[in-house]
């Protein structure tokens, strides 16, 4: 398929770029361990950040990918400049008007993706000349919209373009992985299976919170982004970890754009990853996580996904 065939990989998953989480020692691992590592380069992080995880995901020889936010990168310049430089194979630009920079990326021969919540969000990603796009769906942690699950929103996708699709969103294990390669995706987009993974950043409290939770004790909203003053386009929230601190700021989002006192306790929590006050980013398959596993052994069970395709095709021939 498009996506192993492309960059050499085993196993057709793209561990997606989680700022805080997906640092270059994630990033190599993943890529090592057959599937596409992705560096995520927040809009906190400096170019020099950048190019000196980038340098460790690239140790290995292995392709990897970046991922920066659009609207982030209006601001900081220096973050594309950076990426230039160190020339990964894929970079994912997504949330803002990023159609300025694929030119630029494909001129550098970079292969450029844009996560997609919405058809709409798709055709403008064929019209922007895109090389592949990610079906993100509503269940997905992190940012992005809430407006349509992963399943129907990959198949509306695949039937209006011959790009290749990656499917993003309620991905946990090789079931999902199976489910998405068999309509039609050439591959997973994974993000919340790594979170507790040995190469990820996240900070230990938020590791037992991640491991404690449930398929049910996620949110969607612009809590979060009110609190921290980084800039998010009030168009995309965040799917994450249910806390005090998203209960009692819920409905008041203008509010909490201006009050000092609560952006200080969201930064301290934040800091100390909290889990009562800090946005502990994650999606609706966070209830498979149990452990605290390598990103090879995530790798080894996504690996698995041809056993399920084989057994569905068995079973249908009967």
């Amino acid at each position: 398929m498009w996506l192993t065939e492309k960059f050499g990989l085993s196993v057709p998953v793209v561990g997606a770029p989680m700022a805080g989480v997906s640092g270059g020692v994630l990033t190599a691992a993943i890529s090592a361990a057959g599937g596409l590592g992705m560096l995520g380069a927040g809009s906190a992080v400096s170019a020099e950040w950048i190019r000196a995880e980038g340098a460790i995901a690239a140790a290995g020889g292995k392709p990897y990918g970046i991922g920066l936010m659009a609207w982030s990168v209006a601001d900081h310049p220096e973050h594309l400049d950076a990426v230039l430089e160190l020339q990964p194979a894929l970079v994912s630009l997504s949330f803002g008007e990023y159609a300025p920079y694929v030119g630029i990326l494909q001129q550098a021969g970079i292969v450029v993706a844009t996560q997609a919540g919405t058809v709409a969000d798709a055709r403008a990603a064929v019209d922007a000349g895109v090389d592949v796009i990610v079906a993100r769906g509503a269940e997905a942690g992190g940012h992005g919209r809430n407006a349509v699950a992963t399943l129907p929103l990959l198949q509306a996708i695949l039937d209006r373009t011959d790009l290749p699709v990656l499917a993003g969103g309620g991905i946990s294990g090789p079931r999902g992985l199976a489910a998405v390669l068999a309509a039609g995706a050439v591959g997973g987009w994974i993000g919340t299976a790594f979170l507790t993974c040995v190469e990820a950043q996240t900070k230990e409290p938020a590791r037992q919170r991640i491991i404690e939770a449930d398929e049910t004790d996620t949110v969607y909203g612009t809590v979060f982004d009110a609190a921290s003053r980084a800039g998010w386009p009030d168009e995309f929230g965040g799917r994450a970890l249910r806390n005090t601190f998203f209960d009692t700021w819920e409905g008041h989002e203008d509010e909490l754009k201006t009050q000092d006192a609560a952006h200080q306790d969201y930064v301290d929590g934040t800091r100390a990853a909290d889990p009562a006050s800090a946005s502990i980013y994650a999606g609706q398959g966070v209830g498979a996580l149990t452990g605290q596993p390598t990103a090879a052994g995530i790798l080894t069970g996504f690996s698995a996904y041809g056993n399920y395709l084989r057994a569905a095709l068995s079973d249908g021939s009967r």
